[in-house]
């Protein structure tokens, strides 16, 4: 490098003095050096535009306030003169870089002897001047280029506008050290106030070049570190932008609409032209802009695009004006501001006016500066936003350079030999170490990496509802975020902060399905059925007694039910039990007041006592089918459910069976079948009924008798109309095998009835107990679908027990009706029919039955399609 740097800085002599035509030389003991961009950059081939009045002057001359200060100070390098070589950067890093050879040219060993003058004599060339320190650049770009050179030759440099996180690295720009902080430290308090706002889905918008890609970078390494934000579109602005890329940046923006946070790190240009963009797209109000200390509280970037930036949330490193240069700045003058040779320049433009040079002539039009103009007074001023920094840099070399010559030239009250020359490692370090309160008040330090502390303002820049629109201070950050959220105001006036998040957060019961890929993103999915929300991610099930609460947060015990009397499905029951009761009682105390009268004796009054005893036990199942369960319920249950219809058809099958028998046998012979009597048909009648008491007794002992809550039978896929039944532990199929029997009776006594159909009506109860059980039949024929048919419906309990109940009821009724009720009716209303009749004897039923035998056998041999009648007239 040494040996490069020696050829490039080894031209003829006039081209040398080619290298700084254009800078500010101020003598003294120690140089500095200045890097300003005083001009703009130019247009292509011309290396310098129009002049910077604010970056460029008002910096530059903040330098020379901070000299003259210095210089005048008596505790700060007394008897020590610090003067300048200034340069101007154009705005250009490659420029900076030619200018900025200047200060190493001392530091080059040249060899001269072969360089003799015309009289054999060696040349006098004059030293140039030593350079023992930089303040600059402004621009990160030009701060970086300079710096690699610079540190080839150990010449420390302290910017004050710099702020690019890569300059941080202490191992390429060891040299480096700047009294702004970096933009990591700006890229921290910006996710920190997107954190605060509660966003978590942003975009970022950066200039090409080191400020807005460094920046954008540093935002994205510490957003991914921090956690919790993501990153919509990551959007590169060209440095030649062509026609119509900012209204594509904006479309693209808008591929996510959700991300209306927009983190902006972009020059004043930039910033405008993407404005002008949303302004035209007419999305003005829906970007929420957080811009950085490029945007600060800048009007240039928003001018004419207030509505659109109203709510923008901006950053600029803590700063104050300094009274002491707006008096200096604003008394300097043509006359006594000499030393600045772009003064007059500025002059010009900031007076609009123009000077009179010798050969020129003024344009028509143009006005002729009188140098008695004002500044601040004949033009607008306001002090440039780094001008503090400037300050403090200068500064921070000056007490860097005290310190030094305190400890190497103590008592000497000038440069003595140790500091002459100034050694640059050295001093680098008195850098590093200095601490002393800044121009603003403020503490002026540096790291280990030669980074200023982060003091940040938080703006916002406000329209609405306030009566002088502009940016107002809502917060700071000094390592960690203070924001006043009353403060904020948003577009239209309003206090709310809006969103700028992929997903919104899902409702009490819903679970997250993220999106692969995009942490901020997910889908929600509501738990659904009987599940419950168990974390962020995952819905589970209720237990099997329980059910999801209303926002599915978790599981409340399911409700248990049972019939109660006051139900519908009970009141119609109930009604026909307690009208079946009063109506058998009333049939048993008739018979037994007329017990001994010929109707009550001709009916067999053992069998119709069992009979109507049965049919008493069918009714009041009614109420035990409804009571509440319990251990003694359901043992009852187990027990009457069965045991009513079996005494009922057990009695009614053996008077049927007598019947038939006694007329088969009178077909025969004269003389009687065996066991008809009485006493043989209550004992047939109890064996009958003996075999379900017994199959009743062993269930009990098998299975004892207890209550369950079944959750299963009424848990519907809405949860709230799930319940838990408390009923016995009697399923559908051992409900249908308690009457199993009962239904083997009824069909074996139906079937007798029918072989008995050809009885003579005079002869006992054949033909009623035949309709009895046709119509039997038909009830529980009607009861099999309806029970089985209900088994889904979510009132599946109250219609099985009400179907149940009720056919019960009504083959009960039924029952009585055409056996007992035309007897009562006789009995009642025509006593004179309940009268004794001719005693038939064995022998004239024997005749009556074969009588009914052969008419029975004439009619089956009659010719098809014959009537009655005919059948009739035959007889």
């Amino acid at each position: 490098w040494n040996s490069f740097l020696m050829l490039f800085l080894s031209p003829p002599p006039p081209l040398i003095s080619n290298l700084s035509p254009h800078s500010i030389k101020i003598e003294g003991d120690i140089t500095l050096g200045g890097l300003f961009p005083v001009h703009s950059r130019g247009p292509a081939g011309v290396p310098c535009g129009d002049i910077k009045k604010e970056k460029g002057i008002h910096r530059m001359e903040a330098m020379l306030y901070a000299l003259d200060q210095i210089n005048s100070d008596p505790d700060l390098l007394p008897n020590i003169t610090l003067g300048a070589r200034i340069l101007d950067t154009c705005s250009r890093d490659t420029y900076a870089l030619e200018q900025s050879l200047t200060f190493v040219q001392a530091l080059i060993q040249k060899d001269n002897s072969d360089v003799r003058c015309s009289n054999g004599e060696p040349p006098i060339i004059p030293k140039p001047e030593r350079v023992i320190g930089v303040i600059g650049a402004s621009a990160s770009s030009v701060s970086i280029m300079v710096a690699n050179v610079l540190r080839l030759f150990a010449i420390p440099q302290i910017s004050y506008a710099s702020t690019a996180p890569e300059l941080s690295d202490n191992n390429r720009y060891d040299f480096f050290s700047r009294v702004v902080p970096p933009d990591s430290f700006q890229a921290q308090a910006m996710v920190d106030i997107v954190k605060a706002m509660g966003w978590n889905y942003v975009s970022t918008l950066a200039s090409e070049g080191n400020y807005g890609e460094s920046g954008v970078d540093a935002f994205l390494q510490i957003s991914r570190e921090a956690g919790g934000l993501c990153i919509a579109q990551s959007i590169k602005i060209p440095r030649e932008p062509r026609p119509g890329e900012f209204d594509k940046i904006i479309k693209r923006l808008m591929e996510t609409s959700n991300a209306r946070g927009v983190i902006i790190f972009a020059n004043e240009d930039d910033i405008k032209r993407v404005l002008e963009a949303a302004k035209r797209a007419n999305l003005t109000g829906h970007f929420l802009f957080v811009g950085s200390d490029s945007w600060g509280a800048k009007i240039a970037p928003i001018l004419n695009q207030e509505d659109v930036a109203e709510g923008a949330v901006t950053i600029l490193p803590k700063r104050a004006s300094i009274e002491g240069f707006d008096q200096y700045f604003t008394s300097r003058s043509l006359e006594n501001n000499r030393r600045n040779i772009w003064f007059a320049e500025f002059w010009e433009d900031d007076f609009k006016c123009k000077l009179t040079r010798p050969g020129i002539k003024l344009d028509s039009g143009q006005r002729k500066c009188t140098g008695e103009e004002r500044i601040g007074r004949d033009s607008p001023y306001e002090q440039e936003g780094k001008v503090q920094f400037v300050i403090d840099a200068v500064y921070a070399m000056a007490h860097a350079l005290h310190s030094m010559h305190i400890d190497l030239c103590p008592g000497s009250t000038s440069i003595c030999d140790r500091m002459d020359p100034v050694e640059g490692r050295l001093l680098l370090k008195y850098i590093r170490a200095v601490n002393f309160n800044g121009s603003a008040g403020t503490g002026v330090m540096f790291n280990e990496d030669g980074d200023a502390p982060g003091r940040y303002d938080i703006f916002q820049y406000q329209l609405s509802n306030t009566t002088s629109p502009g940016y107002k201070i809502i917060g700071q950050w000094t390592n960690h975020l203070r924001l006043s959220a009353e403060d904020m105001q948003w577009s239209g006036g309003d206090k709310q902060v809006p969103d700028s998040v992929c997903s919104f957060p899902c409702e009490p019961g819903e679970r997250k399905r993220m999106v692969k890929g995009v942490p901020c993103c997910w889908h929600c999915e509501l738990c659904d059925g009987y599940q419950f929300l168990l974390d962020e991610f995952n819905c589970d099930m209720c237990p099997f007694d329980m059910r999801p609460t209303l926002n599915r947060t978790g599981c409340r015990p399911t409700p248990i039910i049972k019939l109660e009397w006051s139900s519908p499905w009970a009141i119609i029951p109930v009604f026909l039990a307690v009208l079946g009761i009063l109506a058998t009682t009333g049939v048993i105390v008739t018979f037994i007041r007329f017990n001994d009268t010929p109707i009550v004796r001709a009916s067999g009054r053992e069998l119709s006592y069992v009979l109507l005893t049965g049919i008493f036990l069918i009714y009041l199942i009614t109420f035990l089918m409804i009571a509440e369960p319990g251990a003694v319920v359901c043992a009852f249950r187990r027990l009457l459910l069965g045991l009513g219809m079996c005494i009922s058809y057990a009695a009614m099958l053996t008077k049927t069976n007598r019947i038939y028998r006694i007329f088969e046998q009178g077909k025969k012979s004269v003389t009687p079948p065996k066991f008809i009597s009485p006493t043989s048909q209550l004992i047939i009648t109890f064996i009958l009924i003996s075999v379900q008491v017994c199959g009743i007794f062993i269930w009990f002992g098998v299975v004892p008798p207890h209550t369950i809550i079944d959750f299963e039978e009424l848990r519907p896929p809405n949860p709230e109309l799930a319940r838990g039944i408390l009923k016995c532990d009697m399923s559908d199929l051992s409900l249908i095998g308690c009457l199993s029997y009962s239904m083997v009776l009824m069909v074996t006594c139906t079937i007798y009835a029918i072989k008995s159909r050809g009885v003579p009506e005079t002869f006992n109860e054949a033909k009623p107990i035949g309709f009895t059980m046709y119509t039997t039949c038909i009830i529980w024929l009607a009861f099999v679908p309806i029970f089985f048919g209900t088994a889904q419906s979510t009132e599946k309990m109250f219609i099985q027990t009400t179907t149940l109940t009720v056919s019960m009821s009504l083959s009960a009724t039924v029952s009585l009706g055409m056996l007992y009720i035309p007897k009562v009716y006789v009995i009642i209303f025509h006593p004179e029919q309940n009268v004794q009749k001719r005693k038939r004897s064995f022998k004239a039923v024997a005749q009556a039955a074969a009588v009914s035998s052969r008419l029975s056998q004439k009619s089956s041999d009659k010719q098809n399609g014959e009537t009655k009648a005919e059948a009739d007239r035959s007889q």
